[in-house]
């Protein structure tokens, strides 16, 4: 009986001997169990949209739409000065750490140890600064609504990507549900008008639709396609009307909700059909969108349909300050641009 529990001993020895000269498994979601290519490096944990991100990208059995990327490492700023978005970053800190990203403590130490980025931060008067930095790293990024607080920072972005020959794109979520890409391709023919609404949350920091109110302007966009050229905005505590007059003569109109039951949604019109704009909720086109982008480089979203949603929402902001008369978008861009340089100048 003493032999056999010795030898017992002398085998639990060599097998602890065994396990102790094993390497140690990385953590699950940890940077060096994902290939070269596919780790996701996130900027900014003060928006529901960076865990919303992590989820889908780190679950434990992904969308094969998203083909293999993974969010590895993380910066949490972010706002430091908008107390909704600031106050949120402890918790989500904390949501994605638990999914195995690791919390990083600047920007450059993040591009350090990931290949493409999603800039995430709520505050759009960061994206510029930040987007910079990345551009300067050379990684593909998709940056999260709004790509920036004004026109002429959103300008800007876009002319650095281009100068440091960087791949970017950015977009709302719900450009990407279902009605939506069914009215993009073809589903009511010819789209002849479109009425859109979203909640339009108010934050001083911003041009009152770039906050919130970008959402529904980019259903209008997404089914009416690039073409407005006049805006005119009607302004109340409670509700925003703005319409516009495509260069072919269609009429889109925007709604932005502050009051009463709020939602997303609209309606498109087309030569042979009508269709209801549902949202039922989620990121599943979108998350499938980026990963597609961070795979191929190509946007599929263009710069010149971003800019000229920025330009609607900030001709929107004028036609505000003149009472609701029409302003043109060529105005404003004529303005946006000669701030925009001024933010790249050298």
């Amino acid at each position: 009986m003493k032999t056999q529990m010795k030898m017992k001993r002398i085998a639990v020895l060599a097998m602890g001997l065994v396990l102790a000269a094993l390497p140690l498994l990385p953590l699950a979601g940890a940077a060096q169990q994902v290939p070269p290519g596919k780790r996701i490096g996130i900027i900014g944990l003060d928006t529901s949209h960076s865990p919303a991100f992590v989820n889908a990208f780190n679950a434990d059995e992904p969308d094969p739409a998203l083909l293999g990327y993974r969010v590895v490492a993380a910066y949490p700023y972010g706002s430091r000065t908008i107390e909704s978005s600031y106050s949120r970053i402890p918790r989500y800190t904390e949501e994605v750490r638990a999914r195995g990203v690791e919390i990083v403590g600047s920007i450059a130490e993040l591009l350090e140890k990931v290949d493409v980025v999603l800039l995430n931060t709520n505050d759009g008067r960061l994206h510029l600064e930040q987007a910079l930095e990345v551009f300067r790293a050379g990684k593909p990024v998709f940056i999260d609504k709004p790509v920036a607080a004004s026109l002429a920072d959103a300008i800007a972005i876009y002319d650095a990507a281009e100068h440091y020959g960087v791949p970017v794109f950015s977009s709302s979520t719900l450009r990407f549900t279902p009605d939506v890409q069914a009215v993009r391709g073809g589903s009511i023919g010819q789209v002849t008008g479109a009425d859109a609404f979203s909640p339009a949350t108010l934050e001083p920091t911003h041009p009152d639709l770039f906050w919130y109110g970008i959402h529904g302007v980019e259903i209008l966009f997404a089914v009416m396609g690039t073409g407005c050229e006049t805006v005119s905005r009607l302004h109340a505590e409670g509700w925003d009307v703005v319409t516009c007059r495509w260069r072919d003569g269609r009429v889109g109109t925007f709604r932005g909700l502050r009051e009463g039951k709020t939602g997303y949604g609209g309606t498109a019109f087309g030569t042979e059909g009508i269709q209801v704009l549902e949202y039922e909720g989620g990121y599943d086109g979108l998350t499938r969108e980026v990963a597609k982008f961070f795979a191929t480089g190509n946007p599929p979203v263009t710069a010149e349909e971003t800019l000229e949603i920025f330009a609607f929402m900030a001709a929107a902001e004028e036609s505000k300050r003149r009472e609701g008369a029409p302003v043109s978008l060529a105005e404003v861009m004529e303005q946006g641009r000669r701030e925009a340089a001024t933010r790249n100048d050298g």
